[in-house]
Parts: structure tokens; sequence; C-alpha cells
């Protein structure tokens, strides 16, 4: 049963909206429409971190510690290699990348699941012109050598930094970051 947007108020429990006010100093929903359609194409909100690669925030949770993003590449190659101190959970809408380290690829509408402590070199096929997967990442990623030692970090806070940095240098005003933010 689809429920109106705005019923006509009820005795029908079933239709009536929660009578309750929410839990204390809970955070705001968040809905970013068309998020798979031009929210794509806007190329001003995704934040460069190379010549080839990009992200795009969805949601940076700063109270939570993790984040919610589209990582954009156009290059073939190693991306990264890393560590992650926590899940992250990664849906495939464009290309396909895999880990050096497994035998299985990410392909188009593919989900991966990724456990806390696992370290791998993500990799972009040559064939691919360009990959555009939504992660979701818990806690935060060490950047390594192939010898486990750190040459990097990343988190929901360095995430939060290189975006505003990037909105502050063309223009986008500070009040549309903290739509995102939580």
């Amino acid at each position: 049963m689809t429920a109106q947007r705005n019923p006509e108020p009820t005795d029908n429990e079933e239709l009536m909206p929660f009578q309750l006010p929410q839990v204390p100093y809970m955070s705001a929903d968040l809905v970013l429409p068309g998020v798979l359609d031009k929210y794509l194409e806007d190329d001003n909100l995704w934040v460069p971190t190379s010549d080839s690669v990009s992200f795009k925030p969805l949601l940076l949770n700063t109270s939570a510690g993790y984040y919610v993003n589209l990582l954009r590449v156009r290059k073939s190659g190693v991306l990264s290699r890393h560590r992650h101190t926590g899940t992250v959970h990664a849906v495939v809408l464009k290309g396909r990348w895999f880990y050096l380290e497994h035998d299985w690829v990410a392909e188009e509408k593919s989900f991966a699941f990724e456990p806390p402590g696992e370290t791998h070199t993500l990799f972009v096929p040559e064939d691919v012109t360009e990959m555009i997967t939504l992660f979701i990442v818990h806690g935060g990623y060490t950047y390594v050598d192939p010898y486990g030692k750190a040459t990097g970090y990343e988190d929901v806070f360095t995430k939060l930094e290189s975006t505003r940095a990037h909105y502050k240098n063309i223009g986008i005003p500070e009040s549309e970051l903290e739509k995102i933010i939580r």
C-alpha cells in the first residue's frame, strides 16, 4: 500500500504518523534528490584528489566517524594501497575495479564488503575509462607501502577539510557543505 505524502487526519493507526517527539539531539535527516542522475553530473561538487581521481561527498558524519561518498577514477592503474580501521561497504555504479590481493572483481552493480584490518591495493583495469563507486567508510584509511609502512591517512575529518577547501576555492558557500555534515 502506498501512503499519500500528506494523508488526511485519520483514526486508522496504520496511516497515522508517529505521534511522539523524536529522541533528543538526534541528527537531522538528509535526502539528496537525484543522487544517481543530476548529482553525478555536477562537476563542481567533485573534490579532486589528483588529475584523474575525485570524490563527491554525500554524508560526512563527524559524530559517528564515517562518511559516504562517490569515488570517480578516470585513469587505469593503481589508485591506492591502504588499511582499514573500520568496515567499508561499496556499490559499483560504473566501470569495475579489484584488489591486487584478491581474486574477485567488483563490477558494475556489484556490492563489496571490506572488513576492518584489511590491507589491499585498489586497481582499475586498462579498459575502464571511468569508474564510479559509492563507498560507505567507517573509521579511516592508513595508506601504506607494500610492507605496511604508513605513508598517509584519510578519514571523515580529512574528507571534510578537503571538501571545505575545494568548495571555498570554487565559490560554493559553506552552507552547502554544512548540509551534508552530521
